[in-house]
């Protein structure tokens, strides 16, 4: 029997990403059957100290503040891309042309210019590439996409409608960073959450058709974080609110807000068909809600799925029946099927093409809001 292959991986980032990759990477070799050895070889980030204690706490071997010499090592396989977004498109092009597998954070770019230029890279150089969307690797959402294919809902979608809310800029106090600023980020809460909605729409009911959207920067400026007394313009949204259609003539509706106070990370959505419906909370992962039009009459009622059995997605690589998982799973997942993937040198979803779709909602989004006009595509 041939020995595996090893890959080496570099990860760009030491960030809250970083953190949340860093330990995936480490996990993924221990629970699941990978087609490769890994070997967590470098991480970059932009402050050299700081970037030498998160490779000594995470588990990396190296640490360096060039990215340009993590691409550039003959001896990387994978790069891993945990940066801003202003840096995706730079970074990943360069991985690609350099021969490297690439993974990267979402959303894949700020524009769908810059997705379209890393498509191109990725494609010509013909390397495994992927956009971690982690929530498709969630076992419950997983395990709707199963029973939608299945037609357990129905023939037919007639709704997605999906709400992602958190509350951490809802303080006028809070500084400027990044993700409050387009040059960096792109857009606001639709980039940064609205991202997840988008490619869990296109994933669970198809590709979508046209988007009428409005949103709002309540708080327009914030204070620098290097000079508090000092105020800088917010030039992206704080909420967006989008209503849509499918290709499928289901209807799409959903929000995105980072002012709904005292929701944390409450990402929810309902599907509904012709004879059932499912519906998710991501505060609640471990369950999936269905219904289904054939229930006796007076017995119906949306049931709770706990899944957490062998048969579930995922599931069967963790613990007994009843035993939950969290946030942290859905990156492992995402890493044991990206390796398997580069291993076998094929094509694994969300890739950059799915990105690039995702962006071209989003951009469509934001011209709407401009133009207070619905948008087709």
């Amino acid at each position: 029997m041939p020995a595996r292959p090893t890959f080496s991986v570099g990860l760009i980032g030491t960030g809250f990403m970083g953190k949340a990759h860093s330990n995936a990477w480490r996990q993924a070799p221990r629970f699941f059957d990978l087609a490769a050895e890994i070997r967590m070889t470098a991480i970059c980030g932009r402050d050299r100290a700081v970037t030498s204690r998160a490779a000594k706490k995470l588990g990396w071997e190296s640490s360096t503040s060039d990215w340009r010499a993590v691409v550039a090592d003959p001896g990387i396989d994978i790069v891993d891309i945990c940066t801003p977004n202003n840096l995706h498109a730079e970074i990943a092009i360069a991985a690609a042309r350099a021969g490297k597998a690439v993974l990267c954070e979402k959303p894949l770019a700020r524009d769908a210019r810059e997705a379209e230029r890393m498509v191109e890279a990725v494609r010509r150089a013909r390397v495994v590439n992927m956009v971690c969307h982690n929530y498709r690797r969630v076992p419950a959402i997983a395990l709707a996409k199963q029973m939608i294919q299945a037609g357990e809902v129905g023939d037919q979608i007639y709704h997605f409608h999906a709400r992602y809310a958190q509350d951490w800029i809802g303080n006028e106090k809070f500084p400027l960073v990044w993700r409050l600023q387009s040059r960096f980020a792109g857009s606001g809460a639709l980039g940064d959450i609205g991202a997840h909605v988008i490619d869990l729409a296109r994933y669970l009911v198809g590709e979508i058709d046209e988007v009428s959207a409005t949103s709002e920067t309540f708080v327009k400026s914030r204070p620098l974080e290097a000079k508090k007394s000092v105020r800088g313009r917010v030039d992206v949204d704080d909420a967006t609110a989008v209503i849509g259609k499918f290709r499928n003539g289901a209807l799409l509706n959903f929000e995105v807000t980072r002012f709904a106070h005292g929701r944390k990370n409450q990402l929810v959505f309902e599907i509904n068909g012709s004879s059932g419906s499912v519906a998710f909370d991501l505060e609640e992962m471990n369950y999936l809600r269905f219904f289904r039009t054939a229930d006796a009459i007076g017995r119906g009622g949306f049931r709770d799925i706990l899944v957490t059995e062998p048969s579930h997605p995922y599931v069967a690589r963790w613990w007994p029946p009843g035993h939950l998982i969290g946030y942290e799973h859905t990156f492992v997942h995402t890493i044991a099927d990206f390796v398997n993937a580069v291993a076998a040198e094929r094509t694994v979803r969300p890739n950059f093409a799915d990105g690039l779709r995702n962006q071209r909602v989003m951009d469509a989004v934001m011209r709407s809001t401009r133009r207070r006009s619905c948008i087709k595509f």
